[in-house]
């Protein structure tokens, strides 16, 4: 199984030099990608941003948006702008959609949190479309730059309810399951549920599957994980927020080594890692995990 990380994009104590710092250490390996997602409010580096600059200054690892909330833009400026990145990395990108959840972000965009998975699905065709050399309406030019790789890249969704996986057969590669502390049920559902669908779908390819928890591994990690946790799901209410923090554990060398190995036992073909700090002793505890699971 595959090991990528997500850079830790909400993180306040960001800077030039650490930001530049994580992407070269993730790209010595032997990690197999980054991936960032997309915050409006909040602490957040812009994902674009970040994605366009580790395209540019890294040269073995996958580059990974997760994931472009798709309602909330235009979908030729989200082909135009993953066609860039392709460029960028020399045709080292998957892409990621999903409609989010976050009503402020919406709004900051302009944009209404309305018909959003129909809108996705339209919006895919539209982004193949143009990837693929399709002016995207009539009198006017082709939208570039074409993308390195022939079709553009491969897209998963980032999808975890039965119906919004059964959606995204229609079109996507693969999913981006997820499962908050790693736990192997939950993750063991969602691959159960993305393999019927796809077969209820006749894809005639497997799906791709991808899946994702947060840790910590830097000093005080315990702590580190619960406040990360809860900072970041502090949209839903306070109480649920801390509810799911006290109940994260994935925060010793042993209980990651176990998700992972859980994880690839299920049949994930890829684990992107959420750290809970931009600490790069995370990168240094990690490391340590990966060699010890061979």
């Amino acid at each position: 199984m595959k090991i990528g990380l997500c850079f830790p994009y909400t993180q306040e104590d960001l800077t030039r030099e650490r930001t530049l710092e994580w992407f070269r250490r993730v790209d010595e390996g032997p990690f197999s990608s980054l991936s960032c997602g997309e915050r409006v409010i909040g602490t957040s580096v812009d994902m674009s941003a970040t994605l366009a600059a580790a395209a540019a200054v890294t040269h073995r690892i996958q580059i990974v948006p997760s994931l472009y909330v798709l309602p909330m833009h235009s979908a030729v400026w989200v082909a135009k702008h993953a066609a860039t990145l392709d460029m960028l990395s020399g045709g080292r990108v998957t892409v990621t959609f999903g409609v989010g959840g976050r009503a402020h972000d919406y709004r900051c965009m302009e944009r209404e949190m309305v018909r959003r998975y129909a809108r996705m699905d339209e919006q895919v065709a539209l982004i193949r479309r143009v990837w693929n050399g399709e002016l995207p309406f009539e009198g006017t030019e082709a939208v570039g730059p074409r993308p390195v790789q022939p079709g553009g890249p491969s897209i998963l969704a980032g999808s975890m309810g039965p119906k919004s996986i059964a959606r995204a057969a229609r079109w996507a590669d693969g999913v981006y399951s997820w499962s908050g502390n790693g736990e192997r049920a939950e993750m063991a559902q969602q691959l159960e549920n993305v393999r019927a669908s796809w077969s209820e779908a006749g894809r005639e390819t497997a799906p791709r599957h991808v899946g994702g928890f947060w840790f910590s591994l830097a000093p005080d990690s315990a702590s580190r994980l619960e406040q990360y946790v809860y900072k970041y799901l502090k949209v839903i209410g306070d109480a649920p927020a801390k509810a799911v923090a006290a109940s994260v554990n994935r925060s010793t060398p042993d209980a990651v080594r176990r998700a992972l190995d859980d994880y690839e036992e299920l049949g994930v073909e890829e684990c992107m890692l959420n750290s809970a700090t931009s600490d790069l002793a995370e990168l240094d505890g990690l490391l340590e995990v990966m060699e010890k699971r061979g």
